[in-house]
């Protein structure tokens, strides 16, 4: 059997990539899928991972794995740090360089501090299992420290829990942790009440999940108080420090800050000398190629793409959506003999994003939906939220395992990762020591490059 001329090069193993290469199983081309990452991941479970209610491997999956019996796709482990746009070519970090007839970049997006990347070693975000892992130490090792200190004022410090970011991550976390200090750790440490432990959501904007109808958004903000969650809007940080962070003209001690507020897209982009926009998202053609190249394509949270007047979020749904869309145009590009063609016969339409609503957990028995008039709210939408993300994990380990490890978690409160890694305490200051400093990875790549 003759090896396919055609060679598709995908940059990104997350859900935009990783849904293109799979929608492409039966197209007379040859895949090439590359990614910094072994590993495929459902971002949106992160922050379970980040508070020890469930282990790396529950939300992750080899990506040679998944794609084992795809014949007409090789997975190569590799960071892309360019484009050469004029000679068809990726450039990777060895300085290798990999061709291609035809480009999907799937990056994603990385951490915004929105000019302060000071403050990435005092607010570690959470994009890849390195974030998670790394944060779910830091959340865990502040309690052990504050059991250790004798000095009333530094253990107050370091019961003091900052979330910065009131959209979905952020209340996620910020719930989830008020759960962990309230009844996780309950009756465990002999010299502090971990219930003392004081958790602040900090939203700059008038309320938290703006993205939600202003009803719900109401809702979840009276779920995270009802945790003992306090909750800031209007006020945005203007300073992080090891010490704490400044909210307004008040400076707040804290030794435990976490950065949910924004995302840049993957610095990729800018190699590709396309237009961009404020987030430095490629501004794509209607079927999502980049101007001017045709043989190139954009999918996930780095494509700059319209829905009803407003951008298209950065979500999985969307991620996935634009996979097979840039998958069905290639498809019809190569049975159509016009691999370079804007519009080839029989090539789908612009792309056209299906929004299958929003979904966010506050607690046990405590989350917001909203899937077109559909509004749900507290047990109701805790247990639609529940089922929605059990029957996403589809590739991973068994979903019922997962299942019953993640209800255990919530009907008990108990958390059976609670297990801290990477050194002996961190550092004096509980933050990363410089040799564990590096860029996060993109959120859609899966910490592709």
């Amino acid at each position: 059997m003759a090896t396919p001329t055609h060679h598709v090069l995908i940059v990104g193993g997350g859900f935009g990539g990783l849904w293109a290469a799979r929608a492409l199983a039966t197209v007379d081309v040859r895949i090439t899928l590359v990614d910094r990452q072994n590993h495929h991941l459902f971002q949106p479970l992160l922050y379970q991972v980040a508070t020890a209610g469930l282990s790396a491997p529950d939300i992750a999956a080899p990506l040679r794995h998944i794609l084992r019996r795809q014949r007409n796709v090789e997975v190569q482990l590799a960071e892309v740090t360019r484009i050469d746009v004029d000679a068809r070519a990726v450039v990777l970090a060895d300085d290798g360089r990999i061709g291609y007839d035809t480009l999907v970049l799937a990056t994603g997006a990385t951490h915004a501090y929105f000019g302060n990347d000071d403050w990435r070693t005092h607010a570690p975000g959470l994009k890849t299992l390195d974030d998670a892992l790394y944060l779910r130490r830091q959340l865990l090792l502040a309690f052990e420290r504050a059991e250790a200190e004798p000095d009333p004022a530094a253990r107050a410090a370091w019961l003091s829990f900052a979330i910065i970011g009131g959209g979905p991550t952020g209340v996620e976390m910020a719930g989830t942790l008020a759960e962990i200090a309230r009844h996780t750790l309950r009756h465990e440490f002999r010299h502090i009440n971990p219930a003392d432990a004081r958790v602040r959501l900090i939203e700059a904007g008038p309320r938290v999940l703006s993205s939600f109808p202003e009803a719900l958004s109401a809702r979840a903000r009276q779920q995270l108080e009802r945790l003992g969650v306090e909750v800031s809007t209007g006020v945005a940080v203007s300073h992080i420090d090891a010490t704490g962070y400044r909210l307004g003209d008040q400076h707040v001690a804290a030794r435990t800050v976490v950065w949910a507020a924004g995302v840049a897209a993957s610095p990729l982009a800018r190699s590709l000398g396309a237009p961009l926009d404020k987030a430095g998202r490629v501004q794509v053609m209607p079927d999502l190629c980049v101007p001017g190249h045709p043989e190139i394509f954009v999918a996930g949270d780095l494509a700059a793409v319209q829905h009803d007047g407003r951008p298209v979020p950065g979500v999985a749904p969307a991620a996935k959506q634009m996979g097979r869309h840039v998958a069905d145009t290639i498809r019809a590009r190569i049975s159509g003999e016009s691999v370079d063609a804007p519009k080839a016969v029989n090539a789908p339409d612009a792309f056209r994003y299906r929004d299958y609503g929003n979904l966010a957990t506050i607690g046990r028995m405590a989350a917001v939906v909203h899937v077109g008039r559909l509004q749900l709210s507290g047990a109701p939408a805790w247990w639609f939220w529940l089922l929605a993300h059990v029957f996403f994990l589809i590739g991973f380990r068994n979903r019922l395992a997962v299942l019953l490890d993640w209800t255990w978690s919530y009907w008990s409160y108990q958390r059976g990762a609670r297990i801290i890694l990477g050194g002996a305490g961190g550092g004096e200051d509980g933050h990363r020591d410089p040799d564990e400093q590096r860029m996060s990875g993109p959120s859609d790549a899966g910490g592709a490059p």
